[in-house]
């Protein structure tokens, strides 16, 4: 996983799991389209509007209020390929480290709609119109290889730890 480049999509800062996903689309047993619903009460319209490979690009406490694995599932399943926050709720980071959804955790200047790429070899985030470049701290190699094969359950049972 050296390279990723996507669209931006922007957020601010306290972006809790209810706006990523509302409670109530929890109910059902079927959780293979919670992308239909992801920040449907504020930002209605998104989620067909996200496409494969795009990054969303928050700021402070992304992911903040309950701990369900629901909210960075439902990302995944949107299309985001990483999610780029100045900080992020621990709970919150580590469900997505669990099931393989990237994080970078840093500030990052860009508008939505920009295209940027993140190299997590150099840890480096660089805005592809601007060419501004904005450093994050780099993954240990365990963490590397959890977020490769798509998460705990999948790095368990490959045998890869």
């Amino acid at each position: 996983m050296a390279k990723i480049q996507g669209k931006v999509w922007r957020f601010g800062d306290n972006v809790d799991t209810d706006q990523i996903l509302p409670a109530e689309r929890l109910v059902s047993t079927n959780l293979t389209h919670l992308n239909d619903f992801v920040f449907e009460k504020v930002r209605p319209g998104i989620a067909p509007e996200i496409k494969k490979g795009d990054i969303l690009v928050a700021g402070k406490n992304f992911g903040c209020g309950s701990s369900r694995e629901h909210a960075p599932l439902s990302l995944i399943q949107a299309g985001f390929s990483c999610i780029i926050a100045e900080s992020f709720a621990r709970i919150f980071y580590r469900n997505s480290m669990n099931i393989g959804l990237l994080l970078v955790e840093c500030g990052v200047d860009v508008k939505e709609g920009d295209a940027i790429e993140i190299c997590t070899e150099t840890g480096k985030v660089r805005d592809l119109k601007s060419g501004a470049e904005f450093e994050f701290q780099q993954y240990p190699p365990f963490i590397t290889k959890l977020i490769e094969c798509g998460g705990l359950v999948n790095l368990v049972k490959e045998g890869k730890f």
